[in-house]
């Protein structure tokens, strides 16, 4: 069964802005927003499909596509041409602190964003403590968001995400900061999740993570896929094209 289908996938971005188009060119008709000289493909003609249960990972270097990928995935993004179908809910652990609100506590974070994820009040509550366990913030309930570290930041957000029951989890580097401790906390986490039979889709620089979480992997290069097979495959490829680069 599939849990996620892409065709034809391609999305623009204008050199200069660094960007989306501007907002009269989301108003103006597709004829009129032909890719000019100041525009590039950041992803163009992709097509995959993920089955339920299946571990991803999307492997090239910076700027290839990888996390625009992850955000068209997501919803984060809308295509310029091609479709995204997501048949299953989703837990993004992506940009992870994006939603959290400085001014209101860690409690109150907590039980906002699980809620935004379709939580309701009652499963929050069952929740409440092992997020804040997994978070190890019990002495910082009532300090306001802002006033936290960058690390815990990171922490109380996977802790609450890791925690939605969607079936598909997409993963973005999102862990490369924080203690090491923390990390394999983390890992653990995923290991988890997995073992439930959830479905990863998983950006990565490091090829240890990758071989750990995936048995398949997608090779991006110049935002089209080159590869699509076995992950021990794919990272031999990827390796092999950029051993002098």
């Amino acid at each position: 069964m599939a849990a996620i289908e892409v065709t034809g996938l391609g999305i623009r971005f204008r050199r200069a802005r660094r960007g989306r188009p501007s907002l009269k060119d989301l108003f103006s008709s597709r004829a009129r927003r032909k890719p000019g000289g100041g525009e590039f493909w950041g992803l163009k003609d992709v097509s995959f499909q993920v089955n339920a249960g299946e571990a991803i990972g999307v492997v090239g270097r910076n700027g290839q596509g990888k996390s625009t990928l992850l955000k068209l995935v997501a919803g984060v993004l809308l295509p310029d041409v091609g479709t995204v179908a997501v048949h299953e809910d989703v837990a993004p652990l992506i940009e992870l602190t994006g939603g959290f609100v400085g001014d209101l506590t860690v409690a109150e974070n907590v039980r906002l964003i699980a809620g935004l994820h379709g939580m309701s009040r009652a499963e929050v509550a069952d929740r409440f403590e092992e997020i804040i366990d997994f978070a190890e913030l019990h002495g910082r309930l009532q300090t306001p968001y802002k006033h936290l570290s960058n690390g815990m930041k990171v922490r109380l957000a996977f802790a609450v995400v890791s925690q939605l029951g969607a079936p598909i989890l997409l993963v973005d580097e999102v862990l490369a900061v924080g203690d090491k401790a923390f990390r394999e906390k983390c890992y653990g986490r995923i290991e988890e999740l997995l073992a439930e039979g959830r479905t990863l889709f998983f950006v990565s620089h490091n090829e240890r993570d990758l071989r750990r979480f995936c048995t398949r992997g997608l090779y991006l290069r110049a935002g089209e896929l080159v590869l699509d097979g076995p992950i021990r495959d794919v990272l031999d490829r990827y390796n092999a094209d950029n051993a002098t680069a």
